[in-house]
């Protein structure tokens, strides 16, 4: 129901003579507040699983669409997540064991190399000093310690250095990049659910305005009546504005139903007519005003029924 109806109406009532209080009651109609759904970013229609006129309770889906684009973007920014996690891991826990095994393997080796070096050149030092060895042969033994010492001591260096975790700051980045490629992650996930329309509310849907196959834009795919959202409209004279109140129940009936309770919710302050600015007690007299109730038990009555509201 339109607010160009309700225009209509009050003005039809403000030429009746005593407005809309005649002994039969206000007179009136029903209205909703209706939701309109509609997709976050578009896209084509592959699946419309409601009807006009079905019941759908909240977070049911309600319209799919294409989302193999949403997918792929997921299935990369996990991928992204696998590979920061990993490259933290490994900042964090230093080198593979397996390669810290390698590096052991070796520098037991050269501990070997190195003893065997020193043996030699101890039992050339006894020789040269005996005068059986030349002084050339001392000089290769000791070059040849030297040098299985150099080795031990870089292959000692390196085990430390494998063992250790990352430096602070290595480490630091690593975990900024694995929180950014998480939210990357989480916000794919999100966009891929987005491509699932759910119902925000219970209630009955009204229309829906697409069919399979077409291309959605951020449009409304379709309208719902909430549970509860049926509401009377009525019109009262002034005379009987200033006796209403917010929250007062009053009764509302209408042709072939039963008489039910309803809540006063709202009470227009300003008239629906346009009368001089200066009123005579005849112009007041004309005037009517705008109230809204809420219906307790609706049951099977729809929106633009008329109704009859007394007190």
């Amino acid at each position: 129901m339109t607010d160009f109806f309700a225009g209509v109406l009050a003005a039809l009532l403000s030429i009746v003579p005593g407005g809309a209080a005649d002994p039969g009651g206000y007179v009136g109609y029903l209205e909703a507040d209706y939701v309109y759904v509609a997709p976050v970013s578009g896209g084509r229609i592959t699946d419309i699983a409601v009807a006009d006129g079905a019941s759908v309770s909240a977070g049911q889906v309600l319209v799919g669409l294409d989302d193999r684009q949403q997918q792929a973007m997921l299935d990369a920014a996990e991928a992204r997540v696998a590979s920061a996690r990993a490259t933290l891991d490994n900042l964090v826990t230093g080198g593979r064991r397996q390669e810290i095994d390698v590096i052991r393997a070796s520098l037991s080796k050269a501990e070997s190399d190195l003893a065997l070096a020193q043996s030699n050149l101890a039992r050339s030092e006894k020789l040269f000093a005996l005068g059986t060895v030349p002084e050339a042969q001392l000089e290769r033994d000791t070059a040849a310690r030297n040098a299985a010492q150099a080795q031990v001591e870089q292959l000692t260096a390196q085990v430390g250095v494998a063992e250790l975790p990352a430096r602070n700051a290595q480490q630091v980045a690593a975990e900024a990049n694995l929180t950014a490629a998480e939210a990357d992650a989480r916000r794919a996930a999100l966009d891929l659910g987005d491509r699932q329309i759910k119902s925000p509310v219970d209630g009955k849907v009204d229309r829906v305005f697409f069919s399979t196959g077409e291309m959605a834009n951020g449009t409304p795919l379709l309208s719902i009546m909430p549970t509860g959202a049926l509401k009377a409209r009525f019109f009262v004279p002034e005379t009987d504005r200033a006796a209403l109140a917010l929250g007062e129940i009053v009764d509302v009936g209408c042709d072939g139903c039963t008489t039910m309770a309803a809540t006063i919710t709202y009470l227009a302050a300003e008239p629906q007519t346009t009368p001089p600015v200066i009123y005579s007690r005849q112009e007041r007299g004309r005037l009517v005003y705008l109230v809204e109730a809420e219906l307790a038990a609706p049951g099977t009555l729809q929106p633009g029924q008329p109704v009859t509201v007394t007190r």
